[in-house]
């Protein structure tokens, strides 16, 4: 239900570039990028999904449940017809302040796949209810949150594996994704789907991302192996992946998202995917139920530019901590939380971000201008009537 509400085409996402955005990224074709900052554990045993919906945002128990929907896979041959999509989802504290952010994924099941000749859907009669489940996480902070994991399991039958050897994080994003979505490896045929659908080890194929449309398409693969479609692609540096993000002001991780300090909802979750609000009790539930249903968020993580006096980009000249004030009365409007080059996000008090008459500035450094920038992405319900989008489409 959120999902469909929440979700926008790539066109109106990537709408934020069509007025004044110098960004070289911002008619970037195909990208792909192996993340370097995530790493991978493996959840299994029969309390798996069980563990996890009593723990995270989201409604885990999907991944338990049979598999109806057709999964949002790129369109390349051999690939199963119906598996389980990519889900986000956060751990918090009992507070309701953010820890750490999970994408978890579900390997295609036996039925979802070709049997071995390819001409009919696969069974396997041996099948017990157990289910496994990887997740990719902050490698940054991979430790600490295994120990966290391990302290809440007590009992409960599931074994929690740190995989970072065996699998990498890969992202593909850019403009024109679909255009080259038909390209595999070598004559048209996708190795890697193609074992999707036969069931041999290499099992994985890319995930349309949960957050938002123009974040592309997400997945885990064998480190030992280059993931499909990347070959179509330039593979690029991360950090590119850090600036696709900072122009639509989606923060990821926990040294973007303050652990023990952010409010999910103040950094967008909810128009993110991230949170279920019809499952039942998990860590921190209440503040999150309790701040969505009073309809409210006077602060949220804003896409931010910084400029010249004459309106050119300046780049490397701010850092994360710089406060972003108003000129003239010098009133703190909030705290760059992440910077690039000439782009940031940072939470900002909604409706002095937006206010066309006030011109921003970073506090310190009053040669530097501060533009925010409304993603088309939000949903309307976001704003109030007297604000409006400084570079909405």
């Amino acid at each position: 239900m959120l999902r469909s509400k929440f979700r926008r085409v790539v066109s109106n996402c990537t709408g934020i570039y069509r007025r004044n955005i110098h960004s070289g990224l911002g008619n970037a074709g195909p990208m792909a990028s192996k993340l370097k900052s995530r790493s991978v554990v493996r959840f299994s045993g029969p309390d798996t999904v069980k563990f996890l919906q009593g723990l995270l945002t989201n409604y885990v128990r999907r991944f338990g449940e049979s598999s109806g929907e057709k999964t949002s896979t790129v369109p390349t041959p051999n690939m199963p017809s119906v598996s389980t999509p990519l889900m986000y989802a956060a751990l918090l504290t009992p507070q309701g302040r953010f820890l750490y952010d999970f994408f978890l994924y579900s390997p295609t099941r036996p039925e979802e796949k070709l049997d071995r000749t390819g001409s009919g859907p696969g069974s396997d009669p041996g099948r017990d209810e157990s289910v496994e489940l990887f997740a990719d996480v902050d490698v940054s902070v991979l430790d600490e949150l295994l120990e966290t994991l391990k302290k809440y399991r007590l009992r409960s039958k599931v074994d929690i594996e740190n995989v970072r050897e065996e699998f990498s994080c890969w992202q593909r994003y850019g403009r024109n994704l679909a255009e080259s979505s038909s390209v595999g490896w070598g004559g048209g045929v996708d190795r890697a789907g193609e074992s999707t659908a036969s069931g041999n080890k290499y099992g994985w194929h890319w995930y349309e991302d949960p957050r938002l449309d123009c974040l592309g398409y997400r997945s885990i693969f064998p480190s030992d192996a280059t993931p499909p479609l990347v070959e179509a692609d330039k593979e690029t540096d991360e950090s590119n992946y850090l600036l696709w993000r900072l122009e639509h002001g989606v923060a990821e991780g926990s040294s973007e998202i303050p652990k023990g300090e952010a409010i999910p909802l103040e950094y967008n979750f909810v128009g993110l995917n991230a949170i279920s609000f019809d499952k039942g009790c998990y860590v921190g539930q209440e503040l999150i139920a309790r701040t969505h249903h009073r309809g409210v968020i006077r602060k949220r993580l804003i896409p931010l530019r910084f400029t010249d006096s004459n309106g050119k980009e300046v780049n490397q000249k701010i850092a994360a901590g710089a406060e972003v004030v108003e000129s003239g009365s010098g009133k703190k409007i909030g705290t760059v939380s992440t910077a690039l080059g000439s782009r940031g996000m940072g939470v900002m008090k909604v409706e002095e971000a937006f206010k066309g008459s006030t011109e921003l500035l970073v506090s310190g450094s009053e040669d530097v201008k501060v533009e925010a920038i409304r993603p088309t992405w939000w949903p309307v319900e976001w704003f109030q009537q007297n604000q409006s989008g400084v570079a909405s489409a």
